[in-house]
This record gives C-alpha cells, structure tokens and sequence, in this order.
C-alpha cells in the first residue's frame, strides 16, 4: 500500500500509522493508538520494577561482652533480614583494651555463622580491619524461591482452614441429626393414634 493510502485509512479511523520495521523490504507499518501503546509499555515497566527485589546490605552490631539475651535478639533481626532477601553485615567494633580480646569476637561471629546457617550462605568469613571485625552472610535461597514457598504455605493453611471448617459443619450437623429425630417420635406416635380404629373415646 502506497504511504499515503496508509496515512489516509489509519486518519480515517482515528488512529496513528507507526512505522515498526524501517529495515524490510517494503517497510512495515501498523495502524494504532500510538499514545495508548506508550501508556502499556510505561504501565509494563512499572510492573517489572515493583516485582524487582534490590539487596541491600543490613548491618547488625555485636560487642565482646553481648549477653545471651541481647545476642538472641540480634540473631532474630539477622534472620528476619535474610529471609527479606537481604544481606547481611556482622560486625564487632573494639574499644580501647578490648582490642587484646579480638578471639572473643571471633568466637561470636562463628556462633552466629553457625546459628543462622540453615537460612544463609557466608560470603566473606570474619576479617578484621583496624578496630572493626565482621562477616557478610547472604540468604541461601532466591527471591523467586521465597515466593514460591510462601505461596505453597498460603496454600496449605487455606486447604487447613477449609477443612476444619467443613469438618465443624460435620460436626454441627450431627448434633441437630438426633435432636430432629427425638422431635419426630412423638409426632409419629400422635399420627399412629390418629389413625388407629380404637383410638376413639370410651363411652
């Protein structure tokens, strides 16, 4: 079709001639709404962005004397931030003379490493620079992979739920079963008399 034949049908119905193959041989063409095709790319590309998880690096910071309590704590922010999709950065800082006691940091980080090992993998193992010791852990398992096990989850407890709900039903159900069947005896007992011959007054 000849490019003013194409501009003049594509004007007719409102619409836009956007050329979409310039290289080909004739050149290809399409008659659309121009404005409403960048609108869909645009609204595509907002959807990809929000499912895109960016990694950030979360710091949790430890000292020498931490007592178990404060240590459990931390731990849990470590795992709640792994199980985000988040890195996570270790970290001891020395004060002072604490520097001579640097083991002891290190024996906190092993704990933590082992501790929290069955949710995350160790980038880099605990090194030391000037006063600051720490170790970078990393979530063992993907984002994808930790939406597809929350999903399966989800579905589970809703599969759970229906079927307790169905079986109170059950169960509800057959309370009322004996008590309809109690009210009907003596509503069949008064028909049988109802119709019995001698049923009559004696005179």
């Amino acid at each position: 079709m000849p490019p003013f034949e194409a501009l003049r049908l594509a004007r007719s119905k409102n619409l836009d001639l956007v050329e979409i193959s310039p290289t080909a041989q004739p050149p290809v063409c399409r008659i659309m709404d121009y404005g409403k095709y960048l609108y869909q790319q645009e609204k595509k590309e907002r959807e990809a962005k929000k499912h895109q998880k960016t990694i950030t690096v979360k710091e949790v910071k430890f000292r020498i004397n931490v007592d178990d309590h404060d240590y459990e704590t931390k731990k849990n922010h470590v795992l709640r931030f792994l199980d985000g999709g988040d890195k996570v950065k270790a970290t001891i800082f020395f004060r002072g003379r604490e520097m001579t006691r640097t083991g002891l940091g290190r024996t906190i980080l092993e704990r933590l490493i082992k501790d929290v090992e069955p949710q995350s993998i160790v980038e880099f193992r605990p090194r030391q620079e000037g006063n600051t010791l720490h170790a970078i852990l990393a979530p063992k398992k993907s984002a994808a992979e930790r939406e597809k096990e929350r999903e399966k989850e989800a579905k589970a407890k809703a599969k759970a739920e229906r079927q307790e709900k169905m079986l109170q039903e059950k169960m509800a159900q057959a309370k009322l079963a004996p008590a309809e069947k109690k009210d009907e005896q003596p509503a069949q007992a008064v028909a049988a008399a109802a119709e019995s011959p001698n049923s009559g007054s004696q005179v």
